[in-house]
């Protein structure tokens, strides 16, 4: 008996959901998989720090200048738009508060979201894709070596650092940004600025931007090694991943911002300051 069109999109959109619950199922066993690694190795001493300092350096080569050439965009875009609107409502005064604070708490865990899911997750992806699809993978596995210890473990250890040293150089960059184009276009008092600025900046909006980072370069990471390493079919197939990796990424990365800075909001005492 032929099936109807309603019936058979029904079948579609139940298969797509259950294969994506095995895909978050997966990829979260992966990460749980490759920290507990991290974890133990690092405790008995046999972490691979060498490859994991070779992978840092490699991420940091390809994604430091595409950070600050956002940074800095974005930071003066940001102090555009804060000035024009405290201007309208007569309070310029607190122009160094706003950009401080929206760039710790927002501007800062964004930018190095955006990097780590589209610079970095990519090169991860293609990477271990590369080495999927010309059995390095599986010779590892033949050999007893466990490729998620192996491959996995150090570029999470790596990203997570990579990660928290980019939202530290994207705060500095465009809060310098914000004070020059504050500052520089006689918008407000150098001293002004810098008094809203520590007035109203709190040192938990910088752990919240850290924290974000850690999870941003643990997420990244770990959703590039799955595709990766589950990648497929020739160069095309490694292209796939990739462009499922960065697509992926992003998604789920606005969305972790989303629910860690109203959880910040929420619960943080003057969160909402």
């Amino acid at each position: 008996m032929t099936a109807t069109l309603p019936e058979r999109l029904a079948t579609g959109l139940w298969r797509r959901f259950a294969e994506g619950l095995r895909t978050v199922g997966e990829t979260i066993a992966l990460g749980a998989e490759a920290c507990a690694y991290a974890a133990r190795d690092i405790v008995t001493g046999r972490f691979d720090w060498a490859q994991t300092a070779d992978q840092a350096w490699f991420m940091a080569r390809v994604s430091l200048l595409p950070t600050i050439l956002v940074a800095i965009p974005f930071g003066v875009v940001t102090s555009i738009q804060v000035g024009a609107v405290a201007n309208s409502i007569g309070a310029s005064s607190f122009s160094g508060a706003v950009n401080g604070v929206g760039v710790l708490r927002q501007a800062a865990p964004l930018v190095t979201s955006l990097i780590i899911a589209c610079v970095v997750g990519s090169a991860i992806c293609s990477d271990l894709g590369m080495r999927a699809i010309r059995d390095e993978i599986a010779a590892l596995e033949v050999m007893g070596t466990n490729p998620v210890q192996r491959m996995v473990a150090p570029r999470i250890v790596a990203a997570v650092f990579l990660s928290v040293m980019l939202t530290a150089i994207v705060a500095v960059a465009a809060i310098a940004t914000g004070y020059v184009m504050n500052v520089g276009r006689g918008v407000v008092g150098a001293g002004t600025y810098l008094d809203a600025f520590t007035n109203f900046s709190q040192s938990a909006d910088l752990w919240l931007a850290e924290g974000k980072a850690v999870l941003f370069g643990l997420i990244g990471t770990t959703v590039a090694a799955y595709k990766g390493l589950g990648a497929s079919g020739g160069p095309q197939g490694v292209a796939d991943a990739v462009n499922q990796t960065v697509v992926l990424n992003v998604i789920v990365l606005a969305v972790v911002n989303a629910v860690v800075t109203q959880g910040y909001l929420a619960l943080a005492p003057g969160g909402g300051a």
